[in-house]
């Protein structure tokens, strides 16, 4: 029996966060933004979820999802500099803190600042009613320390010029420290 792709384990954890029940929700939302390390009382709820076979650095970005999951409405809709841009569209008046709010994300580092400036994101994209596509956004953290740096890109693409094609052929690269 083969194990199943990392493209597969992440729409099956995706469709599992989809199933939580109110208070599960509550539980990962209270944990929003916060490291396994840190968070309290979604271990159990968090390991239903998780699919076997992930490396420590894999868990960490579903651990992160499955935290901001409950903060915003899914749906597909690209990476989140597609989402910040349709924000943008519904909102030209905020344009120039939805710029910032791309280049702090864009900047960030994983382990420090990635969380808290993407829980932020959530919310914000969430108050837009902007749906936020969760399979991509795990995704993308999971290549975000590519020394390539093209999931940044990707994002900054989808965000400043919106009418490139993007280009990202993530079936090439690894997940680094997998």
């Amino acid at each position: 029996m083969t194990e199943p792709s990392l493209e597969s384990k992440i729409n099956q954890f995706v469709a599992r966060l989809e199933k939580l029940d109110a208070g599960d929700r509550a539980r990962l939302r209270r944990n929003a933004g916060a490291r396994r390390a840190d968070a309290r009382g979604v271990e159990s709820i968090f390991y239903r979820l998780v699919p076997p076979g992930l490396s420590d650095r894999q868990e960490e970005a579903f651990f992160l999802v499955a935290t901001l999951f409950p903060l915003a409405d899914g749906g597909s809709g690209g990476n989140i500099g597609q989402s910040l841009q349709r924000a943008a569209q519904k909102h030209p008046r905020m344009k120039k803190g939805i710029d910032r709010r791309i280049q702090i994300l864009l900047d960030a580092d994983l382990d420090q600042e990635l969380p808290f400036h993407l829980r932020q994101t959530v919310h914000f994209l969430k108050s837009c009613r902007v749906r936020l596509d969760w399979a991509v956004l795990l995704k993308d953290l999971l290549y975000w320390d590519h020394p390539d740096r093209f999931v940044q890109q990707s994002w900054a693409r989808a965000y400043y010029a919106p009418g490139l094609k993007l280009s990202v052929n993530q079936k090439d690269y690894q997940p680094q420290n997998a």
